[in-house]
């Protein structure tokens, strides 16, 4: 086993062995599902075909805040605790310390954004019935597979601010009224819209039909992969400056 694949995996015992990673996980499965199945008993068909996955990523999206209190709660108390000495004594390499642990809480993520969705996307078919989004249809794929993928690397972006930050509290006390509230709040404001569609929470609503290119009001001025490409680039940023913090300053 390789340097980087023996860090990797005590990276992920160290994620697997923590209570609150399944308590965590946990609440962000019973959010999604239970939102998802009260969204889906008022839902109406009768808008366009692609409302019909409006229960699905209102009910993910919530949840989401969940997801990005893991990644960073993951990270960020190996700092808070000074716990993240002991770790740096196992493996020296700070660059593959961070890439471990990087790699570590994005594929946990990755795993559980995918189970959860699969089981909000089945649970809305089965209430909804006939209104629900069909499987054979690439509008259902590509919304399903750009919002695992939003999912994924929002929750990964937050956790390399984490490790700028190298705080728990202080990460989310600034990501999550700039992400998740202030972001929506600025994008009603007409000379702010065209900033704020931009920010990394925001970039992957067009692949999930949350809002579409040309709405007059929640519009975006790029196609569903154009935004997942921001969203790319947001994440690499972060976890370059991630690096770069991890790199330069004492632990």
């Amino acid at each position: 086993m390789s340097a980087f694949a023996q860090a990797a995996s005590a990276e992920w015992v160290k994620i697997r062995s923590v209570r609150s990673t399944v308590v965590t996980l946990g609440l962000f499965a019973v959010v999604a599902v239970g939102l998802s199945w009260l969204i889906a008993r008022g839902f109406s068909p009768g808008g366009p075909e692609t409302d019909a996955v409006l229960p699905v990523f209102f009910a993910l999206l919530t949840g989401q805040l969940v997801l990005v209190t893991f990644a960073v709660a993951t990270v960020g108390s190996e700092f808070s605790t000074g716990t993240i000495r002991a770790s740096l004594a196992a493996v020296p390499s700070r660059g593959r310390l961070y890439a471990a642990k990087m790699t570590a809480v994005g594929l946990t993520i990755a795993a559980a954004a995918l189970v959860v969705e699969a089981a909000v996307f089945g649970l809305v078919r089965l209430v909804i019935g006939d209104g629900a989004a069909p499987l054979d249809e690439w509008w259902t794929i590509q919304a399903l597979l750009g919002g695992w993928i939003h999912l994924t690397l929002l929750s990964v972006f937050t956790a390399a601010v984490a490790v700028m930050l190298r705080s728990t509290v202080l990460t989310l006390s600034i990501l999550l009224p700039v992400l998740f509230l202030g972001s929506q709040g600025l994008g009603n404001i007409d000379t702010i819209r065209p900033v704020a569609q931009y920010l990394p929470d925001q970039v992957g609503m067009v692949i999930m039909h949350l809002t579409v290119p040309g709405d007059p009001r929640f519009g975006r001025d790029y196609g569903p992969w154009e935004g997942i490409a921001i969203l790319v680039l947001w994440t690499a940023a972060a976890l370059i400056g991630g690096w770069i913090a991890m790199r330069r300053r004492d632990a």
